[in-house]
């Protein structure tokens, strides 16, 4: 079985399981896309696996067709695409302290959580 993404419109509509067989059988225009949750930015977790897609596909992820990539929504308005992972950043890097932050989205930094 594998895992197929409906897009309708460039965006992810649903997610299911089903055999090739059963996608080249249905009678609808959507398009319906396969997506590996063994990968994640770009990187399958599986020993030899193949990353598909750059990411797993989720409910109103963006398809892109042109780079042919699953793109998660976009968590804030400042962060920016990193082509190279298919995912939303920070301006600013994450601490790695091995401490808890929150993105303050009007100040532009990361907060301690305490």
């Amino acid at each position: 079985m594998t895992h197929f993404a409906e897009v309708i419109n460039g965006v992810v509509t649903r997610v299911i399981v089903a055999e090739q067989e059963f996608i080249d059988n249905l009678n609808n225009s959507n398009q319906w896309i396969q997506t590996s949750y063994n990968t994640y930015h770009g990187i399958n977790d599986r020993e030899g696996g193949i990353p598909l897609r750059k990411n797993y596909a989720g409910i109103g992820y963006i398809y892109d067709n042109i780079k042919d990539v699953f793109i998660p929504i976009k968590p804030f308005n400042s962060w920016i695409l990193d082509d190279s992972i298919g995912d939303w950043v920070a301006p600013i890097p994450h601490p790695n302290d091995n401490k808890m932050y929150s993105w303050n989205e009007d100040g532009q930094t990361w907060d301690l959580i305490s």
